[in-house]
């Protein structure tokens, strides 16, 4: 075994602990871990990394369920809008992604390279949205779950395109909308979470496995 490769066995028990904790956070380390770490092709390891987290999460989401600390009626309707945009981009919009994507005499942009860019700026929204976001939710908000449909649709397709392009599980985005739109209590909100990331990744697994 490698240094790296230890170096990327070590980095996915954190980012297991990671998202046992917090429900998210984690997943979006995945991907650079596979690329960086075990040396494996951001296409490649974006579909790995659906299956990586989406094991992780289910495992975590278990101890959640068990606790009663998921809300169902929430992490289903999340979901269905959710892991359509996954598995269609991961079914359809990745496979037909041309490779190189643009190429001049001087230039080319690969679609390996073109998901890492992607993926960089994806980053860079969440550590932008959590340096700038410096109050932790209100738990006053926390009361009889509110449902505004549109909102959480809209939410969960955006959550969709993200884990179908590079494997993330969207928990940076899952939670603020639990706890703002649907107003559930935050350890509530995690365990949610976690139920809908194992959906979406896993679903988005299989269906670039059958591509």
């Amino acid at each position: 075994m490698t240094y790296l490769q230890l170096m990327g066995f070590l980095a996915s028990i954190l980012i297991g602990v990671s998202l046992g904790l917090i429900g998210g956070g984690g997943s979006i380390l995945t991907l650079p871990v596979l690329v960086y770490l075990l040396g494996f092709n951001p296409v490649t390891s974006a579909m790995y990394s659906l299956f990586v987290v989406g094991t992780t999460s289910l495992v975590g989401s278990v101890n959640y369920m068990r606790h009663q600390q998921v809300n169902y009626k929430a992490a289903l309707l999340f979901s269905i809008p959710s892991f359509l945009a996954v598995y269609l981009t991961q079914k359809y919009l990745i496979p037909n992604i041309p490779d190189p994507l643009f190429s001049t005499a001087s230039f080319t942009l690969s679609k390996s390279v073109a998901i890492m860019i992607f993926f960089a700026l994806v980053m860079l929204a969440a550590s932008i949205s959590m340096i700038r976001d410096k109050k932790t939710p209100d738990q006053t908000l926390a009361g009889p779950a509110t449902f505004n449909f549109p909102l959480i649709a809209l939410d969960g397709i955006l959550v969709g395109l993200l884990t179908g392009i590079v494997g993330a599980g969207g928990g940076f985005l899952i939670i603020p909308a639990l706890v703002l739109l649907v107003r559930l209590p935050m350890k509530m909100a995690v365990g949610t979470s976690l139920l809908i990331i194992a959906t979406n990744t896993l679903i988005g697994f299989w269906g670039g496995t059958t591509n």
